[in-house]
């Protein structure tokens, strides 16, 4: 059973930047489309930032394009997300989640069956 562990949640000032980190425990397979979602007080969870484990690609939704940037180290045993220019609205809940598929269009992943494996989440709150 794959278990991911978030870290790299902070208050930060407007911005500021961070990188948060998702440890995936045995590490992924080039199976696994790999995501990063958030949610705000009161809303649903959205995806915004996805990698291909097989080929590293990358999809984004528009509202976090050229600010975040989703990646993996090599072993593919961390997903990471670096955040740049950090608003107040980008305050929210940050998760990482697993799926087995491959990465479609923006951050959406088409799956192929099994369940998504989430992480506890991260809390990233911005300051004006």
């Amino acid at each position: 059973q794959v278990q991911l562990t978030e870290s790299g949640g902070v208050s930060v000032p407007a911005g500021g930047s961070r990188k948060l980190s998702c440890l995936v425990s045995p590490k992924s397979r080039d199976s696994y489309c790999m995501r990063w979602f958030r949610q705000f007080p009161g809303k649903e969870r959205e995806a915004f930032a996805a990698i291909d484990a097989a080929n590293s690609h990358t999809g984004y939704a528009e509202s976090v394009k050229d600010r975040y940037f989703i990646s993996t180290d090599k072993a593919k045993n961390n997903l990471y997300l670096e955040m740049l220019d950090l608003k107040p609205e980008d305050t929210a809940m940050y998760y990482c989640a697993i799926s087995l598929g491959r990465l479609g269009s923006g951050a959406y992943c088409y799956t192929q069956g099994g369940e998504t494996v989430w992480g506890q989440g991260t809390q990233v709150t911005v300051s004006s």
